[in-house]
């Protein structure tokens, strides 16, 4: 095996032990020094010199414990101390950006959102301009939100398609028309922030991870749909990316052998043509037509200005049968896709974000079902499926936790 190896340092172990001290704090405050070091398996020295350095950053705070039942079992001396991560000593900007839409959160070392803000752009729009109105937009977020610049740890971005995560070079995103897009260089000249750019969904799966349902857990696959489809893969903690940055394109993986409609990719018959949002509205479109007199045809009379996807969920929660089953037809693609997935990857958990869970248990459902039955052996019946608790908040809240697990939490 051609396998790179590295030897540590004494900056690199520090660095390491750092890492583990701020993650424990990240999941569990109030540790007295002596737990944290029984906790993380380092010396009660080693820990009060790091967080000796920890409370002069003022990333870390410390207090006598509150709790009144603790202290009454504590032996006589010094009182207890109780370690809390500083949420707000330091901030984030995540950039979560879509199909015509960016949006842009300032959050804290929780991944708390601060203040947000959403904008459109044309699809027809020179990439690099794009990237300007970003860049725009963070500063307008930075002066509104009066946060000090020296307190912003970075930039994390989330896009779309192929990313390459070292370079931060958008190099393949078929529903933006974006190729080989320098988006990380010409942030950080512009930005004067460091800038980490990754997969959108991959964001949100290590948003997921560190920040939300995933958090107890060593392997989960956050699957995410709206004009795309697409999979972020986290195992033990770390981002699976694969060998050329493109672990996760599932909307891409050929549903029907023969014929089937024709991807943005230029292939035909890819999972992104059955379950996309696109698929969706197309499929609702044929039934109003076909049943004019239907529930699915009143509800799009009676409010004409909604979007299509709501009228869909409105139609089968009020009984349309044809809804329904169409709902059943498409999370059956879905649930083949997901069942080669936990054959393959066998994760924990498989989070589902973006349009799969606006129908909730219509499509929800009959995709388990699909899953548990495809998966080999009882693989399907261990994976738990769950929507995300992110809602739309999962894009930058995900940009966030990469900007975080690379500046401050040191992950990667």
């Amino acid at each position: 095996m051609n396998q790179t190896l590295h030897g540590s340092n004494i900056v690199s172990v520090k660095a390491h032990n750092l890492q583990a001290v701020l993650l424990s704090l990240l999941y569990e405050d109030n540790l007295s020094r002596t737990e944290l070091a029984e906790r993380i398996n380092l010396s009660s020295t080693t820990i009060t010199n790091l967080i000796t350095e920890l409370l002069k950053e003022g990333l870390v705070s410390e207090s006598n414990s509150n709790d009144l039942e603790s202290e009454l079992n504590r032996p006589v001396g010094r009182p207890r101390t109780a370690l809390c991560l500083e949420p707000n000593a330091r901030f984030v900007i995540g950039v979560h950006v879509g199909v015509g839409t960016f949006r842009i959160a300032l959050t804290n070392l929780r991944d708390v959102i601060i203040v947000s803000h959403k904008a459109s752009f044309d699809l027809q729009e020179n990439p690099l301009r794009v990237v300007d109105q970003i860049i725009a937009s963070i500063e307008t977020l930075i002066s509104d939100s009066q946060t000090d610049r020296s307190l912003i740890l970075g930039v994390g971005i989330g896009l779309s398609g192929l990313v390459d995560f070292k370079t931060g070079v958008n190099v393949f995103a078929p529903n933006l028309n974006w190729r080989q897009v320098p988006v990380k260089e010409v942030m950080t000249s512009q930005l004067g922030f460091p800038v980490v750019a990754d997969n959108n969904v991959r964001c949100m799966a290590l948003g997921e991870a560190y920040f939300g349902i995933g958090r107890e857990l060593s392997s989960l696959a956050f699957v995410y749909g709206r004009i795309g489809v697409g999979a972020g893969f986290i195992y033990q903690g770390r981002v699976f990316r694969g060998s050329s940055m493109g672990a996760g394109e599932i909307g891409h993986t050929t549903l029907l052998l023969h014929g089937g409609e024709l991807c943005r990719c230029g292939k035909t018959g890819c999972l992104e043509t059955l379950v996309s949002e696109t698929a969706f509205l197309y499929q609702a479109q044929e039934m109003s037509r076909l049943h004019p007199d239907g529930v699915l045809a009143r509800v799009i009379k009676e409010n004409p200005n909604q979007h299509m996807m709501s009228h869909i969920v409105e139609s089968a929660r009020q009984g349309d049968e044809f809804v329904q089953g169409m709902l059943a037809d498409r999370a059956y693609y879905l649930g083949v896709a997901l069942a080669n997935m936990v054959n393959i990857y066998n994760p924990e958990m498989i989070i589902l974000g973006g349009l799969f869970t606006q129908a909730g248990d219509y499509f929800i459902n009959p995709l388990k079902k699909t899953v548990r039955k495809m998966s080999f052996g009882d693989l399907g019946k261990r994976v738990r499926i769950e929507a995300t608790g992110f809602g739309w908040k999962a894009g930058v809240i995900g940009a966030a936790a990469l900007a975080l697990t690379h500046f401050f939490y040191q992950i990667d």
